[in-house]
């Protein structure tokens, strides 16, 4: 990653050497963690009829109800594997929390950003989707690593 200059982290996963995202997600699981669902092929998905009230309950319904119909599932798999060297150990970072975050819990979000302490930690009132839902305080963060 030598291109890369800083990282900003959205209501994020920051594993720390030795460390996966399920290992961070067992230590304090998230609210809504039994919404999650394996399918045959290892993909993990968000139950549909779930999906706003897990992943993006701040957005208008019909925001919502289109991310759940296109959602992208990652593979179960990668929640298990651990992280060998963390960019943010030799990155500059910023970490934005979302206080209301249903997938992540928040307190994990909390650790994961105070231990790499990063040039500026940003909490939100906001689900999972902060990105979607406070679009002009992320993007705030976002050009404050920019100009950093």
């Amino acid at each position: 990653m030598p291109n890369v200059t800083g990282l900003v982290y959205v209501a994020a996963f920051a594993p720390d050497a030795g460390e996966s995202p399920g290992r961070i997600t067992q230590e304090l699981a998230p609210a809504a963690a039994d919404n999650l669902v394996p399918d045959s092929d290892g993909y993990l998905w968000i139950k549909q009829d779930k999906y706003a009230e897990s992943f993006c309950q701040d957005l208008p319904a019909d925001e919502a109800l289109i991310m759940a119909v296109t959602q992208k599932a990652p593979l179960a798999s990668t929640f298990g594997d651990n992280v060998s060297t963390p960019a943010w150990r030799s990155k500059p970072s910023w970490y934005q929390v979302s206080t209301e975050d249903r997938m992540i819990h928040p307190d994990n979000e909390r650790r994961m950003a105070q231990r790499m302490n990063p040039r500026k930690t940003v909490e939100l009132p906001a689900g999972h989707a902060s990105l979607a839902s406070r679009p002009r305080e992320v993007t705030d963060l976002i050009e404050l690593a920019v100009a950093g």
